[in-house]
């Protein structure tokens, strides 16, 4: 069954359940709001009752206002008296028996209920103690109180004061009507707001989709980032959308670098073992040669290759196995493995004792390529120098040679991937990845690689990293 396509929207559904919670409230509300006054209005009613009879009450003890003598035993003029003083509210009525007959009332005219139903008048004229009660018909409801009248002579007779609930709940009825309908009116204004509301703070979201929903074509969409506004959850899920893409862009760049690298550099030496292969039907005599010149040129694509999938693993959280290092005893470890790879004037000017966390192996590699990079830059009698110190709560290492001096333009473009300067050793047998790998290490700890070079001082590559490497890299 296919969904409806407003309640598939997020903002529809949103605004479903505020009108249907909304409504239920208000419909509620009202309910209980008639409720309560009617209560009120029967506590009223039962409070105007027990006084009309307290009146009545206190006027046979007294004295008749015409004659001045006691009243006795004539009830007829206790109720006369006080239908003449007490004139009934709007809807109340004063209903007077002597000897079981209909004396008097106030006013003349009886309720419709009394009118139609002549059992109650004879129900109420053999009354012997007082009654509350309640009479229902289609047209009325009726509350009354009835109190039966003995003097200390032979005198009887009971009064009766009742009220109509009729008209009092009609305007019950039309001020709660009154108070739903401006309810409804603020609701559909609320509403309309609710749905502009919820669509600027839905608004991320559905950018957020239609940016996803884009990404078609990864070199050109990858870099679309969603703008974030406020602190909000919303802007925190967008923001780690964005770190998502940051991430996918990362990734990308780095397969795109590797593939094309790669392929550019792995064709030299397919050619040539190609090339070889070729030679090897045409020169079966040199076979032993040519096949230790492939199996040459086949370490060159397996170190090829090994760098190469360093530098793509390079931006990967997991790129990195931290640990506590202390930077003095890397140096002296980092000096030692440098000393018997080629003769040189070897130094260990200075090391610093601090800690550091850092990735042991990592740093050994990106330092040992730069101690390579010297050797294959310098004569036997040319001075390298190892050394490392503390600045600003960043350790420096770095390596110093004598010799050769690198322009400033080829300082711009001597880290780039397969970058080689000119005037560099021929019999080198790197590919122009060392100094590559050394800053991708570098920027993997948060620091970073400084070079400087002149005549009198000679080539300085620096390795700077701080003293804890950024917070999204793993610690082992």
């Amino acid at each position: 069954m296919k969904k409806i396509y407003f309640l598939s929207n997020a903002q529809s559904r949103i605004l479903l359940w505020i009108i249907v919670l909304v409504f239920l409230a208000i419909i509620g509300s009202s309910l209980a709001t008639r409720q309560i006054l009617l209560l009120q209005l029967r506590d009223n009613i039962d409070s105007s009752l027990e006084q009309e009879v307290e009146e009545v009450k206190r006027l046979i003890d007294g004295r008749n206002p015409e004659t001045g003598e006691p009243f006795g035993d004539d009830v007829s003029a206790i109720f006369d008296v006080f239908l003449s003083r007490s004139i009934p509210e709007d809807d109340e009525f004063f209903i007077t028996i002597v000897n079981q007959k209909i004396h008097a009332s106030s006013p003349i005219a009886l309720p419709y209920s009394l009118q139609i139903n002549g059992n109650v008048i004879d129900n109420w004229a053999q009354l012997d103690f007082t009654k509350k009660g309640k009479i229902s018909t289609i047209e009325e409801t009726l509350i009354y109180m009835a109190h039966p009248i003995q003097t200390e002579g032979n005198g009887q007779g009971v009064f009766i004061v009742a009220h109509s609930l009729t008209n009092r709940q009609k305007e019950i009825d039309q001020v709660i009507f009154v108070v739903f309908m401006v309810m409804v009116c603020f609701f559909v204004s609320a509403l309309t707001l609710a749905w502009i509301t919820t669509g600027q703070v839905l608004s991320p979201l559905q950018l957020l989709t239609q940016t996803a929903r884009s990404i078609k074509s990864a070199d050109q969409q990858l870099g679309r980032r969603i703008p974030v506004r406020g602190t909000d959850e919303i802007a925190e899920l967008t923001e780690t959308f964005n770190a998502m893409l940051d991430r996918l862009q990362a990734s990308f760049t780095s397969q795109q670098n590797f593939i094309n690298d790669a392929s550019h550099e792995l064709q030299t030496p397919i050619t040539v073992i190609q090339g070889h292969l070729d030679l090897l039907s045409q020169r079966p005599n040199d076979s032993e040669e040519i096949m230790w010149l492939m199996k040459d040129e086949l370490q060159r694509m397996s170190r090829l290759v090994k760098d190469l999938l360093l530098l793509a693993r390079a931006e990967r959280p997991d790129f990195l196995c931290l640990e506590m290092l202390q930077v003095n005893e890397l140096t002296q470890s980092i000096f030692a493995k440098s000393v018997v790879i080629a003769f040189r004037q070897w130094f260990l000017v200075q090391m610093a004792s601090v800690k550091i966390v850092a990735d042991r192996d990592r740093i050994t590699q990106a330092m040992m390529n730069l101690v390579k990079n010297a050797i294959e830059n310098t004569q036997e009698t040319d001075r390298i120098e190892i050394g490392s110190r503390l600045i600003d709560k960043q350790v420096y290492f770095w390596v110093r040679n004598t010799g050769s001096v690198i322009s400033l333009e080829n300082q711009q473009r001597i880290f780039q991937r397969f970058a080689r300067i000119p005037g560099s050793r021929p019999h080198s047998e790197g590919a122009g990845l060392g100094l590559a790998i050394v800053q991708a290490i570098a920027e993997a700890h948060g620091g970073y690689v400084d070079l400087k070079s002149s005549p009198e001082e000679g080539s300085i590559f620096t390795l700077i990293l701080p003293l804890e490497p950024p917070q999204d890299r793993a610690t082992v």
